[in-house]
Parts: structure tokens; sequence; C-alpha cells
């Protein structure tokens, strides 16, 4: 089975309610956090191409699951009509937010503009969870917003990295369109004793039927990964091996630095 493929992905979502998981939002999970016991959370990050999200959600909306999608302000992500859409046909949405990295690193000046995007986003529909951006060639990580700031003092009930116990939730990520690869993962890595490989995602799917995975998933994808036509699937495994190279110089820089 190709990686990275939207038929993939369905037959990911098809093997996990096998498995006996609940898929659940991140919101609702955040406000009854008790609902279920064994669930499964399937959070996508919009960073470009928003139209492939409403691909992703569709295959979704088929099979009667509510995923939590996280949008970008940057005009390569944003777009209001799919957003309605993808609400409409169920799904979370938020704020996939990266202020921090828009004003240079001044707190201050992030701050404002969190809440002037946030309110432009609650002009439409009423966002409740966000969850950073990582900003890869960014020098500056869009959470230390909340070392001065609290984001739940306007009504946000959660952000994954601050309120998911990673210690008890096993965290996929497709960052680099590889598998929870922290050699190219610049900040979406998390704290956790799971050290549970995924080599593809045909493996993911043998774990879950072999019930080796433990009963709280969090799968992070990012839906301009995932392609069926040939062509648009070749082009992003290409681009994504460059940007890898690129980011594996950050990676290595940052550790000498500190």
């Amino acid at each position: 089975m190709r990686d990275f493929t939207l038929s993939s992905y369905s037959k990911l979502l098809d093997q996990i309610r096998t498995s006996a998981y609940e898929f659940i939002t991140f919101q609702q999970l955040c406000e009854k956090p008790d609902r279920v016991q064994k669930w499964c959370i399937l959070r996508h990050d919009v960073d470009r191409l928003p139209w492939n999200a409403v691909k992703m959600s569709n295959i979704e909306l088929e099979k009667g699951i509510k995923a939590s999608y996280y949008f970008r302000v940057a005009k390569e992500a944003y777009n209001q009509n799919v957003i309605k859409r993808i609400v409409e046909a169920g799904h979370e949405a938020g704020y996939h937010y990266e202020d921090m990295d828009l004003a240079s690193g001044d707190k201050i000046k992030a701050y404002e503009l969190f809440k002037t995007h946030l309110e432009h986003f609650r002009s439409f529909y009423d966002v409740k969870t966000i969850c950073m951006h990582g900003s890869p060639l960014s020098q500056y990580d869009n959470r230390d917003i909340w070392k001065e700031y609290d984001y739940k003092d306007h009504g946000i009930v959660g952000e994954p990295y601050y309120d998911l116990d990673f210690n008890n939730v096993f965290y996929v990520t497709d960052t680099g369109r590889k598998w929870n690869n922290s050699e190219v993962s610049v900040r979406d890595k998390v704290k956790t004793p799971f050290n549970i490989e995924i080599q593809n995602i045909q493996h993911f799917i043998n774990r879950l039927k072999a019930g080796e995975l433990p009963d709280k998933i969090m799968i992070n994808t990012h839906p301009n990964r995932w392609f069926d036509e040939s062509y648009l699937w070749v082009k992003e495994l290409v681009m994504q091996n460059i940007k890898n190279q690129i980011k594996k110089v950050i990676i290595k820089k940052r550790k000498n630095t500190y």
C-alpha cells in the first residue's frame, strides 16, 4: 500500500474503527475528558492547499467520523469557504496560530495579533481550540506567547501541546512526510514514554490489527501531503525531501547552539 494517499488514509480509518476506537474531536475531549476510554483524535493541520483538506474531510464524512481541522491565517492555507464546508460536514475548526513568528518574537504584538485573528475566525465559527504552527524555518516558537498570556482567558478550552497528557496519549504525526521521525521534525514532537515505531501506513494498520497500540491516540496529518493523483503525490514527495534536508540542517545547528 502506497503511503500518503487518500485511499490509504481511508483504509487506516476503517482499521481504527474495526479496532474499537471511538473517533472524537479535540474539543469534545477537552469539554468532557472521561466521555470514552478508548479514543482516537484526528487532528489535521492545514498549512497549505486548503481544498485538499475538503477531500480528506469528505472521506471522514462518508464514514460518519468527526475530526479537528486547524487553519493558518496565511494566504496559502486560509480559505473561508473551505472552513465553512468542513464545519458544515460536522468537523471542528480551530486556529493554527503562528503569531510569535508573524510578530518577529514580540510577545505583546503577537498577543494582539492572536486576539485579532481569533476574533476574525469567530466572526463565522465559534473556535474553541487552538494549535500552534511549527514554523520550522523560524527561530521563534509560537507557544512562547503563553509564557506571558493565557489562551483560556479567551474561552479557548484546549491546546494539544498543553492540554494533552502525552504520558497517556500516543501521538502520531506525518510531519516531514515521515511517521514520527524526529530527524525532520523541528517542533512537532512531544515528550512521551511511547517508543512505538510506525514505518508506514500498512505497518500502522498491522499494529492496530495486532492490538499493539495504546487506547488513546492523536493522529496529526497535513492534508497537503495526501494525494491519490500520481503526479501530485510525486511532486509533494520531491518537495518534502528537499525541505527535510533543510530541516536537518536547522535541527543540527540549534543543537550545537544550545
